[in-house]
């Protein structure tokens, strides 16, 4: 089992930066790649950005440029830098662990944290 607390997520305004932080425990993290997702209000849950063990990224093409993930594996955290956040980037953010293969699959979900933007 692994377990995946975030934080810092919160209100910003817009042209704002934020970074979020994913602590992971239990067995086999470092088998495991990881990821973030997010769902907007109103919208479907969207995979933002993952990350292998070996720390090669791979992002969404909303997430292209102003996102950055990355982990560090021996603090077993991983990590989301937003830049120039913009008011459509309102949603709750989760942190997952989980698989590559043709894509990226989450078998983990953490409970997610809220990021508020106002414009």
């Amino acid at each position: 089992q692994v377990q995946l607390v975030e934080s810092g997520g919160g209100l910003v305004q817009a042209g704002g930066s934020l970074t979020l932080a994913c602590e992971a425990s239990g067995r086999r993290l470092n088998i495991l790649s990881m990821g973030w997702h997010r769902q907007g209000p109103g919208l479907q849950r969207e995979l933002v950005a993952s990350v292998s063990i070996e720390g090669e990224a791979n992002y969404a093409d909303s997430a292209k440029g102003r996102f950055t993930i990355s982990r560090d594996n021996a603090k077993n955290t991983l990590y989301l830098q937003i830049a120039s956040l913009e008011p459509e980037d309102t949603a709750v953010y989760f942190c997952t662990a989980g698989y590559h293969s043709d894509h990226y699959y989450p078998l983990y979900w953490g409970q997610g944290t809220q990021v508020t933007v106002s414009s």
